[in-house]
């Protein structure tokens, strides 16, 4: 990562494992009045750079990442967004995916909206939608893409609609009154994967931790609800 010829430009990285779409969104940008000052292939190998760069202040102004990238290419972007703005507060994130996964915005979004954009990769198909996204959330704006909108006002409406189909798997169980290890057993997964799973299950549907008895006969009388 270096300097741009213009400090006024906004320096911006592009994390994504799919060479092609990386270079050509970094081109993409560089036509924009962008500078791409860094481009990854995964998100460990980001994330090392901007610590190092951050330390000489001289992190970036927002990266744009992919969502799923090795080696799971499940969450990998996700948490590495979040990462990011821990080791650089107020780094803008714009995320690129090619599925509707409100649940990832939010993940980012817990810490605040701000310089936060999610679109679906399919979507961004003009120069001027993808400058206007970079520049909007590089200024402290928000860009999420209306079906995520549609998916994150459901879940408000419906708090079980934010579980994952694993944690409705574990919550069914919990509902017939199987304690972790029966759980356990029946998914055939670790009991540590299943109490993952039940606090993930606490903390989207909002209980207080005042006892794991109590939250889950709240969490069983809301599945059942």
């Amino acid at each position: 990562m270096t300097d741009g010829p213009d400090a006024q430009r906004i320096r911006a990285v592009v994390v994504d494992d799919a060479v092609l779409l990386r270079e050509g969104l970094a081109r993409v940008l560089d036509e924009a009045g962008i500078d791409v000052v860094g481009q990854f292939g995964d998100a460990r190998s980001f994330l090392d750079a901007l610590q190092a760069e951050a330390q000489r202040g001289n992190a970036p102004d927002v990266v744009i990442m992919d969502v799923r990238m090795p080696p799971t290419f499940s969450d990998e972007g996700v948490r590495a967004a979040v990462e990011a703005r821990r080791i650089v507060p107020g780094i803008a994130v714009l995320l690129l995916s090619q599925y509707v996964e409100a649940t990832y915005a939010e993940d980012v979004m817990a810490g605040g909206s701000a310089g936060i954009g999610y679109l679906l990769k399919d979507r961004v198909t003009r120069l001027d939608e993808i400058d206007d996204a970079v520049r909007r959330v590089a200024s402290g704006g928000s860009v999420l893409d209306p079906e995520v909108v549609s998916e994150l006002m459901a879940r408000r409406r419906n708090p079980l609609a934010a579980l994952t189909p694993r944690e409705r798997e574990v919550l069914a169980l919990m509902a017939e009154g199987r304690t972790n290890a029966a759980i356990a057993r029946a998914m055939v997964i670790g009991i540590g994967a299943v109490e993952k799973h039940v606090s993930s299950i606490f903390g989207k549907l909002a209980l207080e931790d005042t006892g794991d008895d109590h939250r889950r006969v709240l969490a069983v009388l809301a599945y059942l609800g």
